[in-house]
Parts: C-alpha cells; structure tokens; sequence
C-alpha cells in the first residue's frame, strides 16, 4: 500500500520521498515510477530507531527545504498467537514499528510542518483498532493507540494549519504477513494474482486514501468491509464481536495452531 501511495503521488505531480527499512522493496518503487522517478527520493531507515530518525529528519529538511505532509504507512502484524502465548520480544518489536516509529516521525517534523502554510500528517490505524481479532490481540492494540493519538493530536491542531487524518483500512491485497517475517514471498507475479473476494487491492486503497486528504477527511476508512463492520461495531459492539468471531474463528484457530505447532 505504501508503494502504491508513492506511486500515486507522483502521478499528481508531488515530490516524495519513500522511507523503508528494506532497501530491495524501495529499489523496486523507483524502478516502477519510471520517468516519475526524478520526483522520487529513497531512504533506508529503520523508523523504530528515534535517533535515525531524528538526525534524517534534518538532513530532508536541509535538502529539500520544505515537507508539507508525511504518511506514516509502515506496519507489521504479529504472529497468530494467543496473547499468553506472545512473547516480548514479539510485542515489542509491533509496537516498536506501529506505535512508536509513527510517533516518533510525528514529532520530528511537526514543528517544521506548523510553519507551512498547509500540512497534513496521516496515520494508517487499521480496522483493528475498533475490531477485536483473536490472535492479534497486541496488533489491534497498537494501532488503536495510532487511532487515539492521531485522534487527539486532531483536536490539539484544529486551530492551526496541519490537518491530522486517520485512516482505517480493511483487509487490503498486500504482503504484510511477509514483511512481517511471518511467511515467505510469493514467486508468482504479483501483478498476475487476483485478490480474493472482499479484499481491496492496494492502488484502490492509496486512491480512497489520498481521495481523502483532499477533502481534509478526519477519518478515512478503506474497504467496505471497514466501513461496514465500524458502522456494526458502532450499532451493537457485542453482535459486531460476534459476528467477526464466527466469520473468521476456523481460519483464526488454524492459524494460531500452526503457528504454535
């Protein structure tokens, strides 16, 4: 989704600058910007390390003299275990990533961004933030404290020139599982694979993203099935809970005992 976000910006005439821990996947994002790609910078960092980004921070300032928006994009899953069963390590390293690597780009450049005429910070939360899942209990957690701080950070900048959204996909057609070292990579072309039957594909989900932005949404949800199940878990929470617990508990349990096995 990040990649299609980069792509999609650039086709609007922006200038980007694409960060990633993975080198190969942002070699990957020039290649496909073609004669975009002069619009484009790439930077490897690891957004969960705040002295990197910190010290980035400055350096991109410096060089491109002005930022007017930042999407924090970047996001892992954690293994499909029962909370009793997740270790530290695991859970650390979700919030890590989830949590603090998006507050920690948020407060390296917002005071640059208050003294832009206009600015946007965007945060992708995930429907799990309102939606319990059994087996990604510490996921959910982490991106509903993205959903609180973004929301709060809304209201305390409601008076200024930047403009904090929260977005709020469904199940979107990515490698997610992948990049969070859960699984390896698909060999077929991806660009080949059909995505499977309620799951938005991910350049639809950068266009409702960005679609969103222009319109200063405070919340931006991704996917009818988001948008459905925030309106269930809105209406009764607990027919909500158990109708996503029904819909998805084989497919959870197998999960968790495969991963366990």
């Amino acid at each position: 989704m990040g990649r299609e976000l980069v792509l999609n910006l650039l086709k609007r005439g922006n200038k980007v600058i694409a960060l990633d821990i993975n080198e190969s996947g942002l070699q990957e994002t020039s290649r496909l910007a073609e004669d975009l790609k002069e619009a484009l910078a790439i930077q490897v960092v690891d957004i969960a390390s705040k002295e990197s980004i910190d010290e980035l921070t400055g350096k991109i300032i410096a060089s491109f003299g002005q930022v007017d928006g930042i999407i924090n994009n970047a996001g892992i899953i954690q293994p499909f275990e029962r909370l009793g069963d997740l270790g530290f390590a695991s859970i650390k390293k979700v919030f890590d990533i989830n949590f603090f690597g998006t507050l920690y780009l948020i407060k390296a450049f917002l005071p640059h961004l208050l003294t832009r005429p206009e600015a946007h910070i965007v945060n992708i939360s995930s429907m799990g933030s309102f939606l319990p899942i059994a087996g990604q209990s510490i996921y959910g957690a982490s991106k509903a404290a993205v959903k609180m701080m973004s929301e709060s950070l809304a209201f305390e900048l409601k008076e200024t020139n930047v403009r904090v959204m929260t977005v709020f996909p469904g199940a979107i057609f990515t490698n997610i599982r992948v990049n969070s070292g859960l699984g390896e990579a698909d060999t077929d072309d991806s660009s080949k694979r059909t995505a499977p039957k309620g799951v938005t594909l991910p350049s639809v989900a950068a266009q409702e993203i960005i679609k969103g932005m222009e319109k200063n949404k405070n919340r931006i949800f991704v996917g009818k099935d988001s948008k459905i199940l925030r309106l269930l878990s809105r209406l009764s929470p607990d027919f909500a809970y158990n109708f996503i617990y029904n819909k998805m508990k084989d497919k959870i349990l197998k999960s968790i005992k495969k991963t366990n096995d």
